[in-house]
């Protein structure tokens, strides 16, 4: 493990990264741009508590969704069909970052999404690569997620829910939408039994750092996410017959 990523935002090999705590791979460093986007382009992300100094990991296994292997169980299928919700993208960013902060987690004290860590997202927001998915109920924000997207691969940071299923919604959706912008994969990081319920699995960090210089050489610049309609294609599938 490395006491100092260096200035050049070079960090040391992910072979290197502890076994215990797993991943833990460097110590200190900054949250510019320039040094989070070269952390992610790795594998590579950072996650510490207020008052501790800046940890970059990279854990072993990693978990991962594939967009098309998303699991849409029955109650939530009737729910993307019938609810009155709507999904939005890039539209709420900071609120979205804000909720994820200040969501109370289980077994959780205080949050990782500090002050620094809310700026450095804010920033890479107005570059074009973080985004927000959004589920609007009532014309009120009841959940979301946000999280970093280079070439084709989206790095998944956070979701919160003020709704029954907000989060899942907005999660199914962006598994589509990244499916038909021909993403490779979603980075969940850490394993956690609510992704792996909606089909996340754990993979080698040897495979996911080979499928990152594959997917995060491929697609376009940067930039907002437009709708394209897509995000109502749960409710109006392709081929599904409208009633008269």
């Amino acid at each position: 493990m490395s006491k100092h990523p260096s200035d050049a935002f070079i960090f040391p090999p992910v072979e290197q990264a502890l076994a215990d705590p797993n991943g833990l791979l460097a110590v200190g460093g900054d949250l510019s741009s320039a040094r989070l986007l070269a952390a992610y382009r790795r594998g590579i992300f950072p996650w510490f508590s207020p008052g501790d100094p800046i940890l970059w990991w990279s854990p072993d296994p990693r978990m991962v969704l594939f967009p098309e292997e998303i699991k849409i169980r029955t109650s939530l299928a009737r729910t993307l069909r019938n609810s009155a919700y709507e999904v939005r993208l890039d539209t709420a960013f900071d609120q979205v970052l804000q909720h994820c902060a200040e969501t109370p987690r289980h077994g959780q004290r205080g949050t990782w999404i500090t002050a620094e860590m809310r700026a450095a997202y804010r920033a890479l927001h107005r570059q074009g690569y973080a985004h927000s998915v959004e589920t609007w109920i009532d014309g009120t924000l009841a959940g979301g997620l946000y999280g970093i997207a280079i070439g084709r691969v989206f790095y998944g940071e956070s979701m919160y829910a003020h709704r029954r299923d907000a989060s899942k919604i907005a999660l199914a959706h962006l598994c589509l939408y990244l499916k038909r912008r021909e993403f490779g994969i979603i980075d969940c990081q850490m394993e956690t039994a609510h992704l792996a319920s909606m089909g996340a699995r754990p993979i080698p960090r040897r495979r996911f750092l080979d499928l990152l210089e594959d997917l995060t050489a491929q697609g376009g610049s940067p930039g907002p996410w437009p709708a394209d309609g897509i995000l109502d294609a749960y409710r109006n599938p392709a081929g599904r017959k409208q009633r008269p």
